[in-house]
């Protein structure tokens, strides 16, 4: 799949959704709702973020489920996996000074991810700047706005959606995406480099195997990292390693 590229200055306009575009927003909120309805159950309060919260889905849209605040990873994975089976685990860090956080692949487009270390306020508002919905909002049929990976801003009409650029009117999307200003202008930065010279990837990535825990493997790149220890520290994390 080609990655969408960022957006000119000064594109945007309003954009009226067919009825297929509903249904597909129909049926991978449905997929939300059960994922944030059971793990709620299980006592794990998390959200949706991206275009199924925006709205602005296609049928490649993926399901990205986030729950912010850390938990055992064993009590996490056990509450998914009576969901769905998870068919792979991923451990990964953006950048040395980015809290690590653990990607359980579930069915097809169904992700579920959680910080192993508690997430800084900037790296809260990623998912903020995204578009994000708890399960209330799920149910009451709501919709956010957001950025997308083009730096367009995303803002839900009853019709489909309005859209301008992040790019030059860095103040309005803050505004109106209930951010701080800061934020709005790191991603931009991060996104239009990217776009510049192409995806750098992330730091750290790495499949674990079955017989892994989160947490184990954790220990064992700290173990050997004082970067990452000193992170764990910054964060208010104990850790025998």
């Amino acid at each position: 799949m080609v990655a969408k590229k960022v957006a000119s200055v000064g594109e945007g306009g309003e954009v009226v959704y067919d009825p297929s575009r509903w249904e597909v927003l129909k049926r991978l909120r449905g997929i939300a709702v059960l994922y944030l309805g059971d793990l709620k159950k299980d006592g794990f309060d998390a959200i949706v973020h991206g275009s199924v919260a925006r709205g602005d889905v296609t049928e490649r849209s993926d399901v990205d489920v986030f729950i912010p605040e850390v938990h055992p990873s064993y009590a996490i994975e056990a509450a998914v996996g009576r969901i769905e089976r998870v068919s792979k685990r991923e451990l990964t860090q953006a950048t040395p000074a980015h809290t690590l956080k653990a990607i359980l692949h579930v069915a097809e487009a169904v992700k579920v991810t959680f910080p192993l270390l508690p997430l800084r306020e900037k790296e809260r508002d990623f998912y903020r700047f995204g578009g994000e919905l708890g399960l209330e909002g799920l149910e009451a049929g709501r919709r956010v706005a957001g950025v997308d990976k083009r730096l367009m801003v995303i803002v839900p009409t009853d019709y489909g959606h309005y859209e301008f650029s992040a790019l030059d009117n860095v103040v309005r999307a803050s505004k109106t995406l209930g951010v701080r200003l800061e934020t709005v202008q790191e991603r931009v930065r991060v996104l239009t480099r990217r776009d510049r010279i192409g995806r750098t990837g992330i730091y750290y990535k790495e499949e674990l195997r079955e017989d892994e825990t989160f947490e184990g493997k954790l220990r064992e790149r700290a173990s050997r990292d004082p970067s990452l220890r000193r992170l764990i520290q910054q964060r208010g994390m104990e850790f025998k390693y």
